[in-house]
């Protein structure tokens, strides 16, 4: 019960479990720790099983098993938004990346309207993809959902990055979902349109690119340094904007 009090409060807060040094003599052994020994302070019963008190392969805080306990919050978080849509319609949202272990990640968002009719859009889930095949992104995806008990046929609109293998016209993610939901109406990632616009304008008008380049340049210069941090701070007060 501690070790789940400890991780629900560093995840309704977002902080970071670990520390550096966990050991014995750690003054600073990271949050978990710290917080489920205040806990076991407060609460002697809690103090019995955790810490010092029990057995060192029974004191429930090793990283393997504060994995558990998140994935178990995962898993009634994503229950609480799936139960919120039910047999209702939504957006759904999907980019792919590889992570710093070079394993491809595909997240999935769903936006949707709830009982109030306020729109939001929450995170069901990162699933590991073997290739970035459209197809292999689309059995991920019912595969998701499906486990959220949502189905395809719910999808009434799909948004990604443009992407080729995401909004190819026949075999592409969002075509391999408009053929078993024709509602699914596909809209491209207007911040991704935005970029390509600037680009082809850069291309084609000198103005615009020395712009850009010059920007990129002052953004570099003064974000490596405090000092000129710190003027360009001091001149936008004297100027009063």
């Amino acid at each position: 019960m501690g070790s789940v009090r400890s991780a629900g409060f560093c995840l309704e807060n977002s902080l970071p479990f670990r520390g550096h040094d966990e050991s014995e003599k750690s003054l600073y052994k990271g949050i978990f720790l710290s917080v489920l020994k205040l806990i076991s302070v407060n609460n002697p019963d809690i103090g019995k099983y955790t810490l010092g008190k029990a057995k060192k392969n029974n004191k429930l805080t090793a990283p393997s098993i504060q994995k558990e306990i998140v994935d178990c919050y995962a898993k009634e978080v994503t229950k609480m938004i799936c139960e919120e849509i039910k047999d209702d319609v939504f957006g759904l949202l999907v980019d792919e990346s590889s992570d710093v272990s070079l394993k491809e990640q595909m997240a999935v968002v769903v936006r949707y309207v709830d009982k109030v009719g306020v729109l939001k859009e929450n995170l069901t889930g990162v699933a590991h993809v073997r290739n970035t095949y459209s197809l292999t992104l689309k059995e991920a995806i019912v595969s998701l959902l499906a486990d959220n008990h949502l189905s395809i046929d719910q999808i009434r609109g799909q948004g990604d990055d443009g992407a080729s293998n995401m909004r190819g016209e026949f075999n592409g993610l969002k075509a391999l979902i408009l053929k078993d939901n024709p509602s699914a109406h596909y809209i491209h990632c207007f911040a991704h349109q935005l970029q390509l616009v600037i680009v082809a304008v850069a291309k084609k008008h000198d103005g615009v690119k020395e712009f850009y380049e010059t920007l990129g340049m002052v953004v570099n210069t003064v974000g490596a340094s405090c000092k000129r941090k710190d003027m360009m701070l001091e001149a936008k007060k004297e100027s009063g904007k």
